[in-house]
């Protein structure tokens, strides 16, 4: 669906008004979600549509995949959990992945940010830069 820049405007608003404390509010967003079925603005469809899109995009920049070559035991988990929260903030959902082909090291990917300390990923690099 094309957007129009009202509707986009009005969605990034909305979206704005949606958030406690820099953190998307589910409270707040099912209001946004009810008043705006409710009243119907004009082009309320294509506002609905670009508030869906900022939503979904914030959710996955709170995903996280942790890979590793072999299980990571409880200590090791809090610790990569501890720093990343450091930086993205609590409210992440992180999933722990065993990846043999990494042969070592972590692959960390957080939304759209990938930190790969893995030994593959540096056999990859190498292997590239020849």
């Amino acid at each position: 669906m094309k957007v129009s820049k009202t509707a986009a405007t009005a969605a990034r608003r909305l979206f704005g008004l949606s958030h406690t404390d820099g953190r998307l509010d589910n409270n707040k967003l099912r209001t946004v979600f009810t008043r705006l079925a409710e009243d119907r603005p004009r082009e309320y469809r294509a506002i609905l549509a670009a508030l869906h899109r900022l939503v979904r995009l914030d959710v996955e920049k709170r995903k996280v995949t942790v890979e590793s070559a072999v299980e990571l035991d409880p200590t090791t988990r809090q610790r990569v959990f501890n720093d990343l929260a450091r930086k993205y903030g609590n409210d992440l959902d992180v999933q722990y992945l065993v990846n043999p082909v990494l042969l070592g090291g972590l692959r960390i990917r957080v939304g759209d940010d990938v930190f790969d300390g893995s030994v593959q990923g540096r056999l990859d690099r190498l292997a590239k830069a020849f």
